[in-house]
């Protein structure tokens, strides 16, 4: 400042670096943000990991015919994308999953930490868990639902973009605004329920588990176990809604709402088109969900949150 002598003016600018070193102690300190970080790395690994499951659930969702069996309507699925596109074939769609999965399941977690910190001082009971569960992935599902369109789209071979950025162009000069948010509705009633089961099984089945196998190095296989259990059952109840956000997500123009595209289903396929996928999805979300509490356990271990 003007009138300041050498001493004072570098006094001054010390304490406001100081000051600006403080404040951003405390935003890296702050709970949300080391949960949010520990989310965002489980995600990126099981993002990686267990993309192929995801293309090949969506691939199997816009066939017409429906597999007898679901496996080897997989295995079939996986051999054709091998053959027309090759072994990296299998990760298409990688760039809108990380961008959707990575800070997706960092504001997830660190959403439902501060839900869980606020309203149940950590130990939520078992209808808590399923709110919490819920009311976590809702906030991350309508954030992040234009990414879920696009990365949709990628997964199938009904589009063909070659850049994130030409997908969104594309999408917004031929459908609106709209075209970003479509699929919205099933998308939450797949997403919110989902992830509120998974909690309230996930939580209920780890209370199971003697505390001596919570401990040391037995602590990850048993979280990794309570999680694909966990994922196997709610999967199951919610694979319907998957189906039908699929096909909205794939053909705006012929399913304008959400009770439409479940006629569709319906009519098309029977009461067995709404598991499409079902084989695949369940491998993957299972799994994916599973590593991505599995390293979020031990990273906000490690970061002091538990």
């Amino acid at each position: 400042m003007p009138g300041e002598t050498p001493k004072k003016e570098q006094e001054r600018v010390l304490i406001v670096k100081t000051e600006k070193m403080a404040r951003l102690d405390a935003i890296t300190m702050s709970p949300l943000v080391k949960s949010f970080v520990a989310g965002s790395f489980s995600g990126t690994c099981s993002t990686i990991l267990f993309q192929p499951l995801d293309l090949v659930k969506t691939r199997l969702q816009t066939t017409i015919t429906i597999p007898s069996d679901g496996s080897a309507g997989m295995l079939a699925t996986v051999g054709k994308v091998v053959r027309n596109e090759r072994l990296f074939g299998l990760w298409k769609g990688m760039t809108p999953s990380i961008f959707r999965c990575v800070p997706g399941v960092g504001l997830y977690f660190s959403s439902l930490h501060w839900l869980k910190s606020t309203y149940c001082e950590g130990h939520p009971g078992p209808l808590e868990a399923i709110m919490l569960g819920a009311v976590a992935r809702t906030i991350t599902g309508v954030t992040m639902i234009p990414i879920t369109v696009i990365k949709t789209r990628y997964e199938s071979d009904v589009y063909s973009y070659g850049s994130m950025r030409e997908a969104v162009c594309s999408i917004y000069k031929k459908e609106g605004a709209r075209g970003l948010t479509c699929g919205l509705v099933p998308t939450l009633l797949r997403d919110a329920p989902f992830s509120g089961l998974y909690l309230m099984f996930y939580t209920q089945t780890k209370k199971q588990v003697p505390q001596r196998y919570m401990e040391g190095n037995m602590a990850p296989p048993v979280h990794f176990t309570c999680g694909v259990l966990a994922g196997i059952m709610a999967s199951t109840v919610t694979q319907p809604f998957d189906v039908v956000k699929t096909k909205m997500q794939l053909y705006p123009h012929k399913f304008t709402s959400f009770y439409q595209a479940v006629w569709y289903v319906n009519r098309k396929y029977g009461p067995q088109g709404y598991f499409k996928g079902l084989v695949p999805r369940m491998l993957r979300r299972t799994l994916m969900a599973a590593m991505a509490w599995t390293v979020y356990e031990q990273i906000t271990k490690n970061f002091g949150l538990k």
